[in-house]
């Protein structure tokens, strides 16, 4: 494992005199952006056991020292690099979700939890490497169940959210969105490999058709 580098001061940027308290936090934040989003990418292209603190700081375009002041070692930028890429999906499904129906809501997580584009596909290479880290470390555990305990959050409110509304009829919440998430793993993941029995128009029909007599909706999958 690479060893950690020394504590380093932020950007000389964020010491220029004169600059407000707002201006620095900015640039702080702007800094961690672009390293965590550096971070998701090179952690997905070459795996977190070959990853390197420079390759990230290279890619990022910041000095290691500087990437060592934001995070300290190569476990803490992980899991902070799931938890940001986690955030941005986040903020995508909540897109005027208080103006379209529950269903297309809800057929919108289940498109973000499959590998659909090459941004989804990339967070795909994260959870696979969060998967393996949480068969052996404790921390990488705790994380994958936390983040999975977000996804079955975001789930439960579009399926009660259908449920108030009266599109959707009366269900066990939980229940349905656990299922939702096994059966969206287990096809992401065939997906993933490439698996010549399934694309993803038929892995979407396959998990919308298992909850749609639960809901008490269609059996087509929403357009979104």
């Amino acid at each position: 494992m690479e060893p950690d580098g020394p504590a380093a001061p932020a950007d000389t940027s964020d010491t220029e005199p004169g600059s407000t308290h707002v201006a620095k936090a900015e640039r702080t934040l702007e800094t961690r952006e672009r390293i965590l989003a550096a971070a998701c990418e090179v952690i997905a292209e070459v795996g977190f056991e070959k990853i390197r603190m420079r390759m990230v700081a290279e890619h990022a375009g910041v000095s290691t020292a500087l990437l060592h002041y934001h995070f300290e070692n190569r476990e803490r930028l992980f899991a902070e690099a799931m938890t940001h890429s986690f955030g941005q999906t986040g903020t995508e499904l909540e897109r005027d979700a208080d103006t379209v129906p529950a269903s297309v809501v809800l057929a919108r997580i289940l498109h973000n939890m499959l590998p659909t584009d090459p941004e989804l596909r990339q967070d795909w290479r994260l959870w696979q490497e969060l998967w393996v880290r949480a068969l052996r470390d404790e921390t990488a555990q705790q994380l994958a169940v936390d983040l999975y305990d977000q996804l079955h959050t975001w789930l439960a409110q579009a399926i009660r959210r259908g449920i108030e509304s009266g599109e959707f009829h009366d269900c066990d919440v939980d229940a349905t969105s656990t299922l939702l998430l096994a059966l969206s793993d287990g096809f992401g993941i065939r997906l993933m490999l490439g698996d010549p029995r399934i694309d993803l128009p038929a892995a979407q029909a396959a998990i919308w058709r298992a909850v749609a007599g639960t809901l008490g909706v269609p059996e087509t999958f929403p357009a979104i």
